[in-house]
């Protein structure tokens, strides 16, 4: 089972420039072949799949993790996305005033067409994500290989999109995904490595350029989250210190397991865009729930609720 914290994995900038082509080409990180949405399903169904895993647990156990933190993944991407479609078209409820004109003239009229300026489940030619990007083979080395070549392939796809968007909010976000895609490149080869004893790691980095290299994710790298490796789990996946320790390839720091999942941060409010009717409801009145909120020990104001 998932355990749903309403955090977003980090603090993503409100962007300077909102662009919408920008954040069509986010969507590749997205729902692209080598998009957060596929590590999270190769990873999730690989974990389901998992035969033997009595007896393989650092196994299961690394993928599982792994597989749990890949869903807050999508979640970063999507904000990146929204935040930098917020506002790029006129608020304007009229819709005589053609106050989606501009947007004929962006890449993926998919954003404004078929959702309220938001992130959706395809990647930057608007092409849908499709199951068909899961491998699960069932055997744990071919796996274990397709995971590492997969992240692999994943860590070039955020290179070149860094190197597409400047503004703030998206190379935050893909810096942090530079970081955590590494950790999850050298866990897999780790696991090659625990379990054939070779050493796939002299492999690494593919492609050669250092995460240091991005002041993004150098910034995060300083906190530690290119050695620390999240269960995602109250209680369980500790198994995968087995295989997630020793020294990082990188900087000789202590590789660590931790119980739980990391600290995140408020999510960002995403700002209404009339023009889309979205989210319409103008004559709701949330007064309509202060009795039950009460009885439930919420906050009154439900607007500005937040869990502590």
């Amino acid at each position: 089972m998932i355990l749903r914290l309403d955090e977003l994995a980090l603090d993503l900038p409100k962007p300077k420039n909102p662009s919408a082509n920008d954040a069509a080409a986010i969507q590749e990180l997205l729902g692209g072949k080598f998009g957060e949405m596929s590590t999270l399903m190769n990873y999730t169904f690989q974990s389901f799949n998992f035969r033997g895993r009595d007896r393989l647990r650092p196994f299961y156990s690394l993928t599982a993790a792994i597989a749990a933190e890949e869903y807050s993944h999508i979640e970063a991407v999507s904000y990146a996305i929204n935040l930098l479609l917020t506002g790029v078209s006129e608020r304007n409820p009229d819709p005589v005033s053609g106050p989606l004109a501009g947007a004929a003239d962006a890449r993926n009229t998919h954003h404004f067409i078929a959702s309220g300026q938001a992130a959706l489940p395809m990647d930057s030619m608007g092409r849908p994500w499709t199951g068909d990007n899961v491998f699960s083979s069932g055997n744990l080395r071919l796996d274990l290989l397709h995971n590492f070549f997969l992240e692999c392939g994943a860590r070039a796809n955020k290179m070149r999109v860094y190197e597409m968007v400047t503004d703030p909010c998206a190379r935050t976000m893909v810096g942090y995904l530079l970081v955590r895609g590494g950790l999850h490149v050298y866990a897999y080869a780790l696991a090659l490595e625990k379990l054939t004893g070779v050493d796939v790691k002299k492999l690494m980095p593919i492609p050669t350029l250092s995460n240091a290299k991005f002041p993004e994710a150098k910034a995060f790298m300083k906190h530690g989250l290119h050695r620390e490796l999240y269960t995602f789990s109250p209680n369980a996946y500790m198994e995968a210190g087995v295989i997630w320790n020793g020294k990082h390839p990188e900087d000789g720091s202590e590789l660590v397991m931790v119980q739980g999942a990391k600290k995140g941060v408020p999510y960002p409010i995403l700002e209404e865009e009339p023009q889309l009717n979205s989210p319409g409801e103008d004559n709701f009145d949330p007064e309509m729930f202060a009795d039950i909120a009460k009885k439930l020990g919420l906050s009154k104001d439900l607007n500005t609720y937040r869990p502590k």
